[in-house]
């Protein structure tokens, strides 16, 4: 991913001058009904933001006086106090979602939007709207599909960010949403962001909570679009806070592991079946290390490691079938098992383990019975044996369980 940081004003591209024009009534923001078809929609959900509605839609007039962009502003709103009221009196349109939730007030107002460029930031003062025509060029210029502000690689005024956020939370949570989508971005979960409006049509947005912020980087990620960064000013907000640290933050990671089963299953699973098939192979053959020799009980846990790795791999397979993750592994084992094996293939290699397990138990047994049963063969055998045993029968039903997930 394309990630460009710009650190001073005097640095950055101007702006694309238009030619200023004002709706209808000389308001300088593009009505619902005015004939002028806005260039840029501005975005902002809004829960009782009246302390701090009316300075966020000032700014936005502010920038479109100044950089000549015809705009709209679009208020999502689900409040119980003035803010609607205080948003039609600016110029601003007001939509009411039919529906609850952060991210689905976002996809709402979406739909409703008429401009080539879509803003979004929060209606609470943390994001200066003034800054959006700087962030919009080079979206503009077709050098980005998306821009975002980076909170942590700009100013962040004392107060405006916890500092359990600002030097843990968001750092990790971003360094996650990297690892496993390769947004390659700084900050995240900034919500002040702009992009084209077709690019809606490219993603798959499905989330209503707060974990929408998160889908929207993931899923350009995971498709290679282009993210750039300009560091912003983060200002202290007006009115109180909705977001819950914890609950909010977990909602995150819960969304970014379900989307990557790669990472939360197929990685870890191979890791353990890997680790324990070793351990289990150097019971068997009798292999020491210095004055080590993998034993019976070495030969157990390597048999246990092989079967936990194998059934958590399987969950990553299965996962990508039912879910339809923005992250499809792409590991070789789960390409063959969902793009290239049927159940019938499965199905006959989870047999011919199963069998061949069957078949060197039943030469121990036979063996033991020679002895008159009173000399026990190496018993790492039997583990080893019923190790495939166990595997081959999970294996064809394993066949048969995806093979009914993948026909729904």
């Amino acid at each position: 991913m394309a990630s460009r940081e710009i650190q001073e004003n005097d640095q950055q591209t101007p702006p694309v001058q238009h030619e200023e024009k004002t709706s209808p009534g000389g308001s300088v923001l593009v009505g619902a009904d005015s004939d002028i078809t806005p260039t840029v929609s501005v975005v902002m959900p809004t829960m009782n933001e009246e302390e701090g509605i009316r300075e966020c839609i000032e700014r936005v007039k502010t920038a479109v006086k100044e950089s000549g962009y015809q705009t709209e502003v679009i208020i999502s709103d689900d409040s119980t106090d003035r803010t609607p009221e205080i948003a039609r009196e600016l110029g601003a349109i007001v939509v009411e979602p039919d529906e609850a939730g952060y991210g689905y007030a976002y996809r709402y107002a979406f739909e409703r939007c008429r401009g080539d460029y879509i803003v979004i930031g929060d209606a609470d003062t943390t994001y200066d709207f003034e800054q959006f025509p700087t962030l919009l060029d080079p979206v503009a210029r077709g050098d980005a599909d998306m821009v975002m502000g980076s909170r942590l690689e700009g100013d962040i005024k004392d107060g405006a960010m916890p500092a359990l956020h600002q030097y843990v939370g968001n750092p990790l949570l971003t360094k996650f949403l990297n690892a496993f989508y390769g947004a390659g971005v700084s900050d995240a979960h900034s919500g002040f962001r702009v992009f084209r409006a077709d690019m809606l049509d490219e993603l798959n947005l499905e989330t209503t909570g707060m974990e929408f912020a998160s889908e929207m980087i993931m899923d350009a990620g995971a498709r290679d679009m282009t993210i750039e960064e300009i560091p912003i000013v983060y200002h202290e907000r007006e009115g109180e806070a909705t977001l819950e640290s914890f609950r909010d933050g977990w909602r995150h990671v819960r969304f970014m592991l379900l989307n990557a089963p790669g990472y939360l299953f197929s990685i870890p699973g191979t890791g353990m079946g890997i680790l324990g098939a070793m351990v289990l192979l150097a019971a068997f053959s009798g292999i020491s290390i210095g004055n080590t020799t993998f034993g019976i009980h070495s030969a157990i846990a390597g048999s246990l490691l092989v079967l936990v790795g194998y059934q958590v791999a399987s969950l990553g397979v299965f996962a990508t079938v039912a879910s339809n993750p923005i992250q499809r592994p792409d590991d070789p084992v789960t390409d063959a098992l969902v793009d290239r094996m049927n159940l019938e293939q499965m199905a006959s290699i989870g047999t011919v383990v199963a069998l061949g397990g069957a078949v060197y138990a039943g030469w121990l047994v036979y063996q033991w019975a020679n002895t008159g049963f009173t000399q026990l063969p190496m018993i790492t055998g039997d583990v080893v044996a019923f190790t495939a045993i166990v595997i081959g029968v999970q294996t064809v039903f394993n066949a048969f369980f995806l093979s009914a997930v993948a026909t729904r």
